[in-house]
């Protein structure tokens, strides 16, 4: 006798819609009235089944479209960041940082400035620091001497440690109290015309400033006489002038050889000594500029 087609007579086959090769099943019909009519019931579970495996996928998919929209996002994030060249590689790399600092910190350092420049005035004020050779010969040099466009003939020089004995009128008692401690004298002469410049040194400027304010119109240097040059200013009038500079002080004197007395409009006499007088001071002044220029290049 055949088995029962109402599913008891062994296992039945199952079929999955999504599964190429599995059949659908034989739908049991009724044995007492086989009309035809499917079984609306397994077709309705069968649905369902398709149903959640669909939303299961759907799920899942959306899953890993999310990941890979996101994996985007971080890539294009990044290649905005650095633009690439034609080879591929990074144009623009990240700049690199510098322990406690930003990339573009700029190194500091600390200010500096170049020492101020020596000042002249300091060598020639000091017999300590004034120690460069010094003679009538370095102090006047040469045979001649062309201030202003007039030639002036060198004669004469001395230079004594006694300033007393170099000075007249009321200047050797200054000298002497204020610590002269050297006089030298030089004589230029321009036709009848004589100058004699004297230059005074003491230890400090103080010294000269405090001497040559104790001056006064009868406060001279002694003239000097000799290789070529007649006497003059012997009892004659002649025309004075008296400065100071540094710890130097220094004193004109100039009249005729002729022993003519001096007046207001010889004024070849006036220009002489104040010639003279220019001449020493631009000598005193190049002494101390010497002496700063070479201690600045030790």
């Amino acid at each position: 006798m055949r088995p029962m087609s109402n599913g008891q007579g062994g296992p039945q086959s199952q079929w999955d819609p999504w599964k190429p090769q599995s059949q659908q099943p034989q739908q049991p019909w009724g044995s007492g009235g086989d009309d035809g009519t499917p079984d609306w019931a397994a077709l309705a579970e069968a649905s369902e089944t398709r149903g959640k495996r669909r939303k299961l996928l759907f799920i899942g998919g959306g899953a890993l479209a999310t990941i890979a929209i996101g994996t985007a996002v971080a890539l294009a994030v990044v290649s905005a960041n650095g633009h690439s060249g034609p080879s591929g590689s990074a144009s623009q790399l990240p700049s690199a940082s510098l322990p406690g600092g930003s990339a573009d910190a700029v190194p500091s350092f600390a200010p500096t400035s170049a020492p101020p420049p020596l000042d002249p005035k300091d060598f020639i004020s000091s017999a300590k620091k004034d120690t460069a050779p010094l003679s009538p010969e370095t102090l006047f040099p040469g045979s001649r001497l062309t201030m202003g466009g007039t030639v002036y003939e060198k004669g004469a020089t001395s230079d004594t440690t006694s300033c007393a004995g170099a000075a007249g009128g009321t200047l050797p008692g200054i000298l002497t109290a204020n610590g002269c401690t050297r006089l030298m004298r030089a004589t230029y002469t321009h036709g009848d015309v004589a100058v004699t410049v004297g230059v005074a040194l003491f230890d400090t400027e103080a010294q000269a400033t405090k001497a040559r304010k104790q001056t006064d119109d009868h406060s001279i240097v002694r003239s000097l006489s000799g290789s070529g040059v007649p006497a003059f200013c012997d009892g004659a009038t002649c025309r004075s002038t008296r400065n100071a500079y540094g710890r130097y002080a220094y004193f004109t004197l100039a009249g005729f050889t002729t022993g003519k007395n001096v007046t207001t409009k010889d004024t070849q006499v006036f220009s002489a000594g104040d010639n003279l007088a220019e001449f020493t001071f631009q000598q005193i002044r190049r002494r101390g500029q010497a002496q700063a220029s070479a201690a600045a290049n030790r």
